[in-house]
């Protein structure tokens, strides 16, 4: 469920219109719904209430520090993989003690800025990374705490590209390897074993594999404790699926149940990181049409946003629904809906039927809210999109569109 909706033909988020939000901030504008994030949120924490848990937003899917506020403000924790991710978390007021650091490079300041932050836990990737750690956390006099994060060799029956738990991703380690790493781990004097963590890829469909990779991890941990190692938490990722047109993803309550279904009557905390099924459906990208063209036959929709601005289509093939702002035309085209961007594979949709629409019109690009603008970028020098946040009959300004001079703040020629 969405706040999205049509009142008398128009498009709406929550009870703002949103004709009104582009006569005000311009397009192209991303627009975001608080009772939206608020009720994904409280639906997937709830779902988890018979378990001790702790929910950590992946801050990569939207990471405004006005989203993470309102998200800090319902309890959430945070899921980050930079530095400069851990600054967003707390410049929006989340807690570092709530705060999980994944991925597969993290730098040596890095390292430093978490720990002297005092976050909740580092998701190590690689043995070289438990060594630097180490090191980092004796020189600084503190204890770090880490979880291993363990590729289960699963398929995740997603994209490719946001596949991660199989042997031939990047990230994690084997999990033949596990056991002689966390044993590795305990004698170094800088680290303090807290978790056990796996994440097998983004948008899945089907929970089955989840509970295939947790399975694996609770034959690790009965390993562990054979070893006299203990482990306070499990961290199952994130990856949840949302519906971008017919997927079926199991609810956050069905992927709960089965999920602890697996756990029986184990007691271990369960760590969580959901980013799209928070963020997903709760905003679009908010974009004005500026001319169609006809190329024998060809049928073309040319919008002001582009590929820069939301590059998931180009990216991945990514499916996105498109609504006009307006009424929707009673007559419908085959067109290929595209962008501004001097290449081929700057498209919103192709092929796709859409109702009639002219220049000057306005049109949603849906289920933008995960990673829309947080992988936007300033490609033939465009300027990055508007944020907005709407809350019941209000909405405001979260980030003020770029400017060139925002551009080319920082370049300088060379002297003569």
């Amino acid at each position: 469920m969405n706040h999205f909706h049509r009142v008398d033909g128009e498009l709406w988020c929550e009870d703002v219109p949103l004709r009104r939000i582009a006569e005000d901030v311009g397009t192209p504008t991303y627009v975001y719904s608080a009772a939206t994030l608020t009720r994904h949120y409280q639906v997937f924490d709830e779902a988890w209430a018979e378990a001790d848990h702790l929910v950590c937003f992946a801050v990569k899917a939207c990471s405004n520090i006005a989203i993470l506020n309102l998200l800090a403000g319902l309890g959430s924790g945070f899921d980050i993989v930079s530095g400069g991710e851990l600054r967003r978390v707390l410049a929006a007021g989340g807690d570092p003690g709530k705060v999980v650091f994944s991925g597969v490079g993290k730098t040596e300041a890095e390292l430093e800025q978490a720990l002297e932050a005092g976050i909740l836990c580092f998701n190590v990737e690689s043995e070289a990374e438990l060594d630097q750690l180490d090191a980092v956390a004796r020189r600084l006099g503190r204890r770090a705490p880490i979880s291993l994060r363990v590729n289960p060799d699963v398929d995740a029956q997603t994209h490719p590209y946001i596949s991660t738990g199989l042997r031939n991703n990047k990230f994690g380690v084997s999990h033949s390897q596990a056991l002689r790493i966390y044993e590795h781990a305990a004698s170094l004097e800088g680290l303090q074993i807290l978790g056990l963590d796996c994440h097998i890829g983004s948008q899945l469909s089907d929970v089955e594999p989840m509970a295939a990779a947790l399975r694996r991890l609770l034959d690790l941990l009965d390993q562990l404790e054979r070893a006299g190692i203990q482990v306070h938490h499990l961290d199952l990722g994130g990856g949840l699926g949302i519906t971008y047109d017919r997927e079926t993803p199991p609810s956050p309550a069905a992927y709960a149940r089965r999920l602890l279904s697996e756990l029986g009557d184990r007691k271990v905390k369960i760590v969580l990181e959901p980013g799209r099924v928070i963020a997903g459906n709760a905003g679009v990208l908010l974009m004005k049409v500026l001319l169609t063209k006809d190329n024998d036959g060809k049928h073309f929709v040319v919008v002001d946003a582009g590929m820069n601005d939301a590059i998931r289509p180009a990216l991945y093939g990514a499916w996105h629904g498109l609504e006009t702002v307006g009424p929707p035309a009673s007559t419908a085209a085959r067109v290929d809906v595209v962008g501004p961007v001097c290449e081929s594979g700057d498209f919103f949709a192709r092929d796709r039927e859409v109702p009639l629409v002219a220049a000057g019109d306005l049109v949603a690009l849906m289920s933008a809210g995960a990673y829309g603008f947080t992988m936007s970028s300033n490609y033939n020098s465009r300027p990055r999109a508007a944020e907005v946040l709407v809350e019941g009959d209000r909405f405001h300004v979260i980030r003020d569109r770029e400017r060139i001079e925002d551009l080319l703040r920082g370049e300088r020629l060379p002297p003569r």
